[in-house]
């Protein structure tokens, strides 16, 4: 599949739908996708089904705070660099590159090294959306170790990383990208396109441009979107999903520490000032509260919407004011096996309350 202008704004909205508020800005990633597209390159998209057993994949990425990548605009060429230092390394050339997650700018930067390189970016990720941690990987959870990785900056430094487990690659890497002033751009889990197929999350990219076109469609025949959205779920891997609250935002918190946006939400009904819900973020929406119970907790997704046009909204564009609409969704199976919730789920974040599937939690 050669993605058109078209798939890339459609990709954008779907990709920041999954990223759950994080992963980065979409709008970013789409204009340098779209500049590929305009220096006569052709982004193609693969499914992983065609991939070799011994295809080589090197998934990159961007890493850091969301909020400190509005100011630092990347060119392009770090995820590149990432990449072929890595490849050096290794002595081997990738047959394709991958995202490991499906949110925001990250379901972009693979596209961009993909077109630049000339080689095709596999249609799956590691995530299923956005998630703050390298170590947080459907890859980790089935035994693919994340190093060695590459680091690259807009500058051309680069740092190779070689750690005994996935946690310390994270914890080494996070301090890299904090002296590369916040963000920076990563090349990881190298896998066969066996190991594609036994533990990354099938068919992201197609799905996100999928979702992207049913809003879109939606809001140019002026049927309600989340109506769209909601109807449209149930037929992917996703399942369920429904609105968990609306409201406007009435304060909004957010600061850079350790590499990440930290911060919290606090939405009010506008029928009633005392129905609140609260978000708690880690570069992404993680735990959704009203009135003090769970409405919805990682890793199941809570999306942020525009309350009249169904646009997704990231951590660092929420303000103050806004009229939101708050959406959560069910994640595939592979992402809430016990091995999986132990390393991407509430736990994983000191949160005390322990995870419910958001079907099951009570409207």
């Amino acid at each position: 599949m050669k993605l058109s202008s078209t798939d890339l704004a459609d990709l954008a909205t779907g990709a920041a739908f999954l990223g759950t508020g994080g992963g980065g800005d979409p709008y970013i990633g789409r204009q340098m996708a779209q500049a590929c597209l305009d220096e006569g390159l052709t982004i193609e998209v693969i499914d992983p089904k065609t991939l070799a057993d011994d295809d080589f994949v090197i998934p990159t990425a961007m890493m850091g705070a969301p909020t400190v990548l509005v100011e630092k605009i990347p060119s392009g060429q770090e995820a590149i660099t990432a990449l072929q230092r890595l490849e050096h390394h290794l002595g081997r050339r990738a047959a394709a590159t991958m995202p490991i997650e499906i949110g925001g700018i990250n379901s972009t930067i693979p596209l961009v090294v993909g077109a630049r390189l000339g080689i095709p970016i596999v249609d799956a990720d590691g995530m299923g959306r956005a998630l703050p941690e390298l170590q947080m990987e459907t890859f980790a959870v089935h035994g693919i170790p994340g190093c060695p990785m590459a680091i690259a900056n807009e500058w051309g430094d680069t740092a190779l990383i070689e750690t005994r487990d996935n946690r310390m690659m994270e914890w080494l890497a996070r301090g890299v990208t904090i002296r590369m002033g916040g963000a920076a751009y990563i090349a990881e889990y190298s896998m066969t396109g066996a190991d594609v197929r036994r533990t990354a999350i099938p068919n992201t990219l197609t799905l996100a441009i999928r979702i992207g076109q049913v809003l879109r469609q939606a809001r140019e025949q002026h049927r309600p979107p989340f109506e769209a959205l909601l109807a449209f779920l149930p037929e992917t891997i996703y399942s369920y999903g429904r609105i968990i609250f609306s409201g406007k935002v009435a304060d909004i918190s957010r600061a850079t520490r350790n590499g990440f946006s930290i911060g919290q939400a606090r939405i009010e009904s506008t029928a009633d000032a005392t129905d609140t819900l609260t978000i708690e973020i880690q570069n992404e929406f993680l735990i959704a509260r009203r009135k003090g119970k769970v409405a919805a907790i990682v890793p199941d997704l809570i999306c942020v919407m525009d309350s009249e046009t169904a646009q997704p909204i990231t951590t660092e564009a929420l303000r103050y004011g806004q009229r939101v609409t708050v959406v959560a969704v069910s994640v595939p199976a592979i992402m809430s096996s016990p091995e999986a919730l132990e390393t991407f789920g509430p736990g994983a974040f000191g949160i005390p309350e322990s995870y419910v599937p958001v079907r099951n939690i009570a409207e």
